[in-house]
């Protein structure tokens, strides 16, 4: 990823939020694109995406959130753009048995942070894994951490 991920809205350019773009949003809308017809087939399909709680616009906008010192604009946008695409997705399979989710890991460990994060990559998985795996009665359309439900 070009430029550094900390860098204030103002010091980023367009190229930096299109990579990012590219990779958290563009890339979601073709792989789902991509794999629906099979999906579709399936009893019980799931889609769930890898979010974050700083792309929650209602978290954002909350000074005592926590989120204050957090100013990553293509990273946040990008991430608040995956939700609006999540919550599209669910709302066209609504009447199918396919479920759509986002996850958010939380402060993970991984290369695009070089290794910050305080949570293990397995402890990162936990609630992906618990939205993969949705009974026919679990919801859809929602943003989860280990939790529970994030606001948009």
């Amino acid at each position: 990823m070009t430029g550094t991920f900390f860098e204030p809205p103002s010091a980023a350019t367009a190229e930096q939020a299109r990579e990012v773009y590219d990779t958290n949003v563009f890339g979601v809308l073709t792989v789902t694109n991509a794999m629906l017809p099979v999906l579709r087939r399936s009893p019980a399909g799931r889609i769930v995406n890898v979010s974050s709680t700083v792309g929650s616009l209602t978290l954002n906008a909350d000074p005592s959130a926590g989120f204050g010192s957090y100013n990553l604009v293509t990273h946040q946008s990008s991430k608040a753009a995956l939700n609006a695409l999540t919550v599209a997705y669910a709302r066209e399979l609504r009447n199918t048995p396919i479920k759509v989710n986002t996850a958010n890991p939380g402060f993970t460990a991984t290369d695009m942070n070089g290794h910050r994060g305080h949570r293990t990559v397995e402890q990162g998985a936990v609630t992906a894994v618990r939205l993969a795996l949705l009974g026919a009665d679990g919801p859809t359309g929602t943003s989860q951490d280990d939790t529970g439900t994030v606001p948009w």
